[in-house]
Parts: C-alpha cells; structure tokens; sequence
C-alpha cells in the first residue's frame, strides 16, 4: 500500500491515549486496509512526556502544550481525549478552525456544549466523531445515527455507567452495603476517589444526553435529564426486588410522545426476565426501539482503555475515509440535518408514568395494610404485589409493594399521605419500575 500515510495527533496519553497507540499499532495491517491508507500518529501532547507509557512513541512528536496539536502540528485529524469542559472546548474549536476533523470521547463537552463545537466543526467544514463517549467499545452512535436511520425511535433505555452497574451487582451477589462495594469498585480502579460523577447519575445523564440527540433529533441539552443516583439504595430493597422477580439497576431511559419527551436517569427495578437485569459488573446495554425493527439490544464493555480505544479507531477509520469528501456529504452529527435538529418539550417527573417500588418501615400493629391501600385506592393506584416482613427483634416492620403504572404526580401525592399515617416511620424506599413491554 504505497499511499501516504494519515497523520494524527493525539491530545492525552492516559489510559485510552495508550490504548489508541497500541492498536493502532497492533493492527495497522487490518486498518491500513479498511482506510486504503495507514494512520499513523505523528504528533502527541502530555502533561509529562518523560513518564514512562505502555505504547510505542517511537517517531511521535511529544509536547506538553496540547494547542500546539490541534493548531499548528502537521496533522490530518486530531484525537482528544482530555475530558472535561475546557481547555477541551477550545483545542476541538481551534482543531476544526483549521480544518481539521476531530475524535473526541469526551461526554461531558458534548453533553454541556455539544451544539457549540458542532456548529464550529460546520463553519471549518470538517466533522466532529464521538463514538467513544457513550458505551465505551459498544458501537451504540453508528447503530442509532446510521443502522437505524430508517425507523422512527421511540424510546431507549440503557446501562451505561459501569461503576454504578458493578456497585449494584456487588450488592446484589454479595449483600454488600453500598459503602463496601463502592470501596471495592475503587480498590478495582472502576471507581475514582471522588466517585460523585459516576454514584449521582450525572455521567450517565451525560450519555443518555448524546443518545437522545440522536435518536430524536433535539438539540444537546444536559440540564433538561431528570436525574438521581444510587446512594440511597440498600441491600435490602435490592433483596426485595429479587423477591418480587426484579433486579434495580441504574437506567438511563428516553422515551417519545405525543405529549414530549422524558428523559431521566435512576434506579430502576428491572424484570429479571429482561436483557438489562442480565447485565452484570461493568459490562454495559443499551435497548432501542424503533417502529420498524421493535427491540434492538446492544451489548459489551462500555469503558476501558482498549474498549474505548476500539472505538477511537473506529471513528479515527470514518474520518479517514472521508478525507476530502465533500463535507455536506457526510453523516450529520446528531443524525438529523443540522437545519432539521428542533427543540421538543422534556416533560417534568410529575408528568411521567410508571409503576413504583414502595418500602416503608412501620410499627407491628393491625390494621397497617389495609390502611395503606386505602390510600392508593383513593388515590385510583393499584397494587400488583405486596409483601410484608415481621419485625425481628427491636426492629421495625417493613410493608413493600409495587403499583400499577401512575403518573408521578398521583403516586406522591398518595406517597405524602401514608407517611402521614403515625404507625410509619422514617426511611422510606421509593423507586420506578420499568418493565419495557
């Protein structure tokens, strides 16, 4: 293959920087024949060059200030994989500025700023890739943006944070309190010391943020996800759950109606029939429903160096094939034309309908039950299961039961009531069930 070959810069030499090196590496010949060119780095920035790296720098260009790639370096595409807001916003703009395409992993920026740096890349004439920031390895934006670009999506629902995802199956598998597994997933390296991002759902609001972009074709909008995270889960609603035939775990879900769109991220009870209840550790799933192929379920290792880096490349392939190209030809970053990208109302929880996971301690005394559901059936909320568990010892009582499928605005209110009741005690558990039917 005599063709020159593609240079690129990357901006991060971490754990998936490392990784986009090596494979790059290790399978040039593979990649060399899909492109019909080779990629090669040529140019890199890092904090410390010296530091020893698990990758090749042979023949690299390493330099600590990272403007000096997306700039002034002789490349053809850059790979930044930096994280965060900024300095990241400001290399992508000065990147595209120059005309030159880009390949970022990088969730947060899209999530908060994405309308921006897309409209940069429009006005440079180049694109913006971004498989890497959702779902690690799995190919979740190609099968949205372009495998399905026939159907019209109505909803999808994932696990895509593999910290939360470990934390809970660690609870689930081994009774562990959330405390003790969120230790272990940092001993592990699958949790940060300051695990906040990861435990309040605000990455996977991040994710599901991109997701809903294009699958429905609404603007990047982060703030507009509900979201709620893990750190009130117990091992005992977990235990619950299990009894009642489900498994809880962290979702990201978006779903279009006539009325708007809901977008949120929380617990949730799963059927443990469902593919989402199978997906244990830090593996990941998304499920995507459109109105011709119904469910499509997506399946792997959503973070990692080499996952990641496996869709650097795969990105990094696309750019290079399209070098060139007319840019008007090119698949529209958020799938839809950028003219035909409209804002749709995010509806507010209270509007939003599902079943729940009611828990509530409550004193060992007659009569509990039956005053209980007397408020839900007030309130016109039925009740699919309930279960009651004896005190043991100076313990309380707990009652735990799962609804009918209620807008939440009727279940709080009927939630408010039964706390008022005086044999119901501090430290209820509520939490959504999603069957996907």
């Amino acid at each position: 293959m005599s063709a020159a070959p593609i240079r690129v810069g990357v901006i991060g030499l971490g754990t998936v920087g490392q990784g986009v090196l090596r494979l790059l590496k290790d399978n040039a010949a593979e990649i060399a024949r899909r492109v019909g060119r080779p990629l090669l780095v040529t140019h890199a920035a890092a904090r410390d060059p010296a530091k020893p790296r698990d990758c090749d720098l042979s023949g690299v260009s390493v330099v600590t200030d990272p403007m000096t790639v997306a700039r002034e370096a002789d490349v053809d595409i850059v790979v930044e994989l930096i994280g965060g807001i900024s300095p990241a916003r400001e290399l992508i703009e000065a990147a595209v500025g120059r005309g030159k395409p880009v390949v970022t992993a990088n969730k947060a920026l899209l999530a908060e700023d994405g309308n921006r740096v897309f409209a940069a890349a429009r006005r440079g004439g180049v694109s913006i890739a971004f498989e890497a920031a959702v779902a690690g390895g799995i190919p979740v934006i190609k099968a949205i943006r372009e495998g399905l670009a026939g159907n019209r999506i109505e909803r999808l629902a994932g696990i895509i944070n593999g910290t939360c995802n470990y934390i809970l199956t660690q609870m689930q598998e081994k009774g562990q309190s959330f405390a003790d597994a969120l230790r272990d997933a940092q001993r592990l390296g699958y949790a940060e010391a300051d695990p906040t991002f990861d435990i309040e759902g605000l990455d996977a609001a991040h994710k599901l943020t991109i997701l809903a972009s294009i699958a429905f074709g609404m603007p990047l909008d982060a703030g507009s996800v509900t979201t709620e995270g893990i750190t009130r889960v117990t091992p005992q609603d977990i235990q619950i759950a299990q009894v009642f035939g489900y498994r809880i775990k962290l979702l990201g879900i978006a779903k279009r109606g006539d009325a708007g769109v809901e977008l949120r991220v929380h617990p949730t009870l799963v059927p443990e029939t469902s593919l989402l209840a199978k997906v244990d550790g830090v593996l990941n799933s998304v499920l995507v429903r459109g109105n011709a192929v119904g469910e499509v379920g997506l399946y792997g290792r959503g973070a990692g160096g080499d996952a990641t880096a496996s869709a650097v490349i795969a990105d990094l392939v696309d750019l290079a094939r399209g070098l060139g190209a007319d840019p008007s030809h090119a698949v529209p970053a958020l799938a839809f034309q950028p003219d035909a990208v409209q804002p749709l109302p995010v509806l507010p929880m209270s509007a939003i309908a599902s079943a729940f996971y009611l828990r509530l301690k409550v004193a060992d005394e007659a009569g509990v039950l039956s005053k209980l559901t007397a408020i839900l059936a007030a309130h016109e909320i039925s009740v699919e299961a309930i279960l009651q568990r004896e005190p043991q010892g100076n313990e309380d009582a707990h009652v735990a039961l799962i609804t009918s499928v209620v807008r939440q605005e009727r279940f709080d209110h009927a939630l408010v009531e039964m706390l008022r009741l005086p044999f119901v005690r501090e430290g209820a558990a509520c939490l959504r069930v999603e069957k996907f039917d």
